[in-house]
């Protein structure tokens, strides 16, 4: 189903914006060294968690804990959730930051912009993993590539608010609507925390979901990749394109989109399978 256009702002979602500042602070401080390395396995590649939109880093949190126990130094970054180009470039930043080869996990969103953020960096992200995701090619953007097969609902699901920046130049931050979180992203999550989740949403910026990627790494890197068959915001159809096309290593669940929280020892399973091809 395609995406509808956005509805105007109101108090609650304004609200929710406060919240999601608040989430960027605190995703901001899972940045390089928060997120420790087990001194007993230095060989082993540094794990990249990006997550993708209406979530933050937290999302990873049950993913993590399962990385570091196995003893794999983890990063768990914040994403701007701006757009390709500059989400990419900031990831690129957290990446090049960090000494040893690295495997890039994204989820949904996160998969887009991994997929841009490793083009050149062969040498040092060895591998990559899209969780939920989008493997755009060159020329795609995640609303074409959502709309590409049916079975997405996130049109009805979504609301925006709109925002001025500081030259004047005018913009709209896009949120799930709070009461449909839970059925919309995160269905096989327990409702107390996917109701903490729908409160602390990151946001994107529509314009974000309609920029074109303008480079797939996903074609020189080793690729895995999760398909969730429950999922409501990326239609299955299009995971599975996407996937194959990628020639990735699939493996197929029965989840939903939220699945890094639902089902993090799935997820974590996957990362592993990607990590020990590291050398």
């Amino acid at each position: 189903m395609r995406i509808t256009p956005l509805t105007r702002p109101n108090r609650r979602v304004a609200l929710l914006g406060v919240a999601a500042t608040v989430g960027l602070s605190v995703a901001a401080a899972t940045l390089p060294g928060a997120a420790a390395a087990s001194p007993h396995a230095p060989h082993r590649p540094t794990i990249v968690l990006e997550h993708g939109a209406f979530a933050d880093a937290a999302s990873w949190d049950g993913v993590v804990a399962r990385l570091q126990r196995a003893g794999y130094p983890v990063v768990s970054a914040a994403n701007p959730l701006r757009g390709p180009a500059t989400d990419a470039a900031y990831l690129r930043s957290v990446v090049n930051h960090i000494d040893g080869p690295v495997v890039l996990v994204g989820h949904s969103y996160g998969g887009t912009v991994i997929s841009q953020a490793a083009a050149g960096l062969e040498n040092k992200v060895k591998a990559l993993v899209y969780i939920a995701a989008f493997l755009p090619d060159t020329g795609e953007s995640s609303l074409g590539l959502t709309n590409k097969f049916p079975g997405s609902t996130l049109g009805q699901a979504i609301e925006s608010v709109d925002y001025t920046l500081p030259d004047g130049s005018r913009g709209a931050d896009v949120y799930i609507q709070p009461e449909k979180f839970r059925h919309q992203f995160a269905a096989d999550v327990p409702a107390d925390k996917a109701r903490l989740m729908a409160t602390g949403q990151r946001p994107v910026a529509a314009a974000a979901l309609e920029e074109k990627s303008t480079q797939a790494a996903w074609k020189t890197i080793p690729s895995w990749s999760l398909i969730t068959t429950e999922d409501l915001n990326i239609p299955v159809a299009s995971q599975r394109f996407m996937s194959a096309r990628a020639k990735a290593h699939i493996t197929t669940i029965n989840a939903s989109h939220a699945v890094s929280v639902s089902r993090p020892e799935a997820v974590t399973r996957i990362v592993e399978q990607a990590a020990r091809t590291v050398r």
